[in-house]
């Protein structure tokens, strides 16, 4: 850590200490959404050298951020509690950093764990908690999701079943969350497919996911 060191004493500076180097917090993003074996966490951080990422690995079980832990003969690493508890500045830096998103450049690819955290942050609990429980299955870029929506409750995950509406979209999806296109021009343009289910089910679930640009 000494390396790191900024030379001043606080909260702020001892955080970026443990997970201010690059591809850290990413690290950390993957691992909210749940246990990963390094190999699983390559291939999420396509673009991360193989040194690189044992190296943040090791520091972040330094820092008691992560741990590694047996799992079905198999080494996989998950957050500490202590590491759990940077969920919400995760969600906050990814809302923040939505504001100044743009198109993709090319190579940029989403992934089934960034677009998972990409829906927590959207997630408008106090507008679903009014509406009727509802099951998306959402083709995003390479991410396949399904998407469970109950109340106040939201459940993501990489399995298939039944969904009320079933979709396709791109990184444009960006568009409909940030409410810049509406639904219905969101499908009239192609930048939505609905696969199955009923269209009109994608303004429930452009309200329920919703960030400011």
């Amino acid at each position: 850590m000494a390396a790191r060191d900024y030379g001043q004493y606080g909260g702020l500076t001892r955080a970026l200490e443990l997970v201010g180097e690059r591809w850290a917090l990413l690290i950390v993003r993957d691992l909210l959404v749940g246990p990963r074996r390094y190999g699983e966490l390559a291939a999420g951080l396509p673009r991360i050298p193989s040194n690189i990422l044992a190296a943040r690995l090791k520091e972040l079980q330094a820092a008691g951020v992560i741990r590694r832990v047996p799992r079905l003969r198999a080494i996989v690493y998950e957050l500490t509690a202590y590491g759990r508890e940077l969920e919400p500045v995760v969600l906050a830096l990814g809302a923040w950093g939505f504001k100044a998103l743009d198109d993709p450049r090319e190579g940029q690819v989403l992934t089934p764990d960034s677009m998972t955290i990409e829906l927590r942050t959207a997630f408008q609990p106090q507008v679903a908690v009014g509406l009727p429980a509802t099951a998306y299955a959402a083709r995003l870029g390479h991410a396949e999701l399904l998407i469970r929506v109950d109340g106040a409750s939201l459940d993501v995950t990489r399995e298939d079943g039944p969904a009320d509406l079933a979709f396709a979209a791109g990184s444009g999806i960006r568009r409909l969350i940030s409410g810049e296109l509406a639904p219905d021009r969101a499908i009239e343009t192609g930048l939505v497919t609905v696969l199955s289910g009923r269209g009109e089910l994608l303004d429930r679930f452009a309200s329920t996911f919703h960030l400011a640009a």
